[in-house]
């Protein structure tokens, strides 16, 4: 089984895409990755778009842990970049992270200065 979406490596502990599907999570799952944060506010794609409720227990499923993180754009608040370092750096790594296409997922990464581990 294969991916629906393409993925970016950002780092060994980070990678993002595009809205991705409930099978996919079983994919990212076999990858070995162990966490999705989600960025896409449901609704955004109309009805074919998956409900986060949907891709959470898929993850569940799987075994993953999973963040419903939505972002309505890519202008991201200080709030939110704080918040958004401390929750990648307390899930279980490799993360990937979703919207849209993957701008935002990479526009939260790129403002966190592209540290997703625990702080030194």
């Amino acid at each position: 089984m294969t991916l629906s979406v393409q993925t970016k490596q950002l780092c060994p502990e980070f990678t993002v895409c595009g809205q991705i599907s409930v099978a996919d999570v079983a994919v990212f799952a076999r990858q070995g990755y162990r966490s999705i944060i989600n960025n896409r506010p449901d609704g955004e794609g109309g009805p074919s778009q998956p409900t986060s409720a949907q891709i959470e227990a898929a993850a569940k499923a799987a075994g993953m842990a999973y963040v419903y993180f939505p972002v309505a754009s890519m202008m991201v608040s200080p709030e939110q970049v704080t918040r958004y370092q401390a929750l990648a750096a307390d899930l279980p790594h490799p993360i990937v992270g979703f919207c849209a296409a993957g701008g935002r997922a990479n526009a939260l990464f790129q403002a966190v200065g592209c540290r997703v581990g625990r702080p030194a």
